[in-house]
């Protein structure tokens, strides 16, 4: 099917990034979030991001802004990306909406870290078109697209998701609906490892991020992904681990859960691991 109106449902971080990417391709994009101020907080990031590129050579950001509505409530379209808080009950209620107003040849698509997509269709009355399409941060940079299917989704359907990402620009892999899918499967326990070093003294928080950064050749180290996604995140994501799986190896390192308790999120608070201010 044609995909050329987009619903991005939540405008953070993630949200914000998407809207971004898919009114790049040139469709037409609507953009809603429930928080006051946050479609407004979620433009201005978008304009800045579009602003640094078209610097480099990378398009006029007006002509991509013009491309995307607001919206105060959910509204029909051909694809909605689903891109709020990890919170199960939340997300759930907001496929059962979207599967009420959206056309029955629409498609379903959630942007979540770890929360099984075939639970998600189940609140829906069209399984077969609820997938995941999950982006990886920050959007407008980074290739992957993990796209995973629920138990009933369809081949249809999983077809129009990889070509629509890569449409975006994006590379496409495909991961079955089990706990963390591949990304965080491996990604979670890495940093929360990392947590449990800092907290039994091993390293320093710079000490840890630079031995991963140069000894594993990776871009960022762990803490700083951690801040980077957000502690609270990273804990929902391992307790979905821990309780899917069965395993006290996927449990959230205590420190971790303890700077989350004291309001330590990470980039998006001003403190985490590292200070932000």
């Amino acid at each position: 099917m044609e995909i050329e109106h987009v619903l991005v449902v939540g405008a953070g971080q993630m949200g914000a990034g998407i809207a971004q990417v898919v009114a790049a391709s040139g469709r037409r994009v609507t953009l809603h979030d429930a928080a006051p101020g946050a479609v407004e907080r979620g433009l201005g990031a978008i304009e800045k991001s579009l602003v640094r590129l078209a610097e480099k050579g990378g398009g006029d950001p007006a002509a991509v802004l013009a491309r995307i509505d607001r919206a105060d409530d959910l509204a029909p379209a051909d694809l909605m990306i689903e891109a709020v808080v990890e919170n199960a009950d939340v997300k759930r209620d907001i496929f059962r909406r979207a599967d009420e107003i959206f056309p029955p040849e629409a498609l379903l698509a959630s942007n979540t870290s770890s929360i099984p997509i075939t639970l998600l269709a189940a609140a829906t009355s069209r399984p077969d078109r609820v997938i995941g399409m999950h982006f990886f941060n920050p959007v407008p940079m980074l290739q992957l697209v993990e796209v995973i299917r629920g138990l009933e989704t369809s081949d249809a359907t999983a077809a129009a998701i990889s070509a629509l990402a890569v449409d975006l620009g994006k590379t496409p892999a495909e991961a079955r609906d089990l706990p963390g899918f591949v990304s965080n499967r491996i990604l979670m326990p890495f940093i929360n490892e990392a947590v449990y070093a800092l907290l039994e003294g091993v390293a320093e928080p710079e000490a840890i991020d630079t031995i991963a950064k140069l000894g594993f050749a990776h871009p960022m180290g762990p803490l700083a992904l951690a801040d980077l996604i957000g502690l609270d995140t990273c804990v929902a994501i391992m307790d979905v681990l821990h309780e899917g799986l069965g395993n006290p190896k996927y449990a959230p390192c205590p420190l971790l859960r303890q700077y989350v308790q004291a309001g330590h999120l990470g980039r998006k608070t001003g403190r985490g691991f590292y200070s932000y201010a």
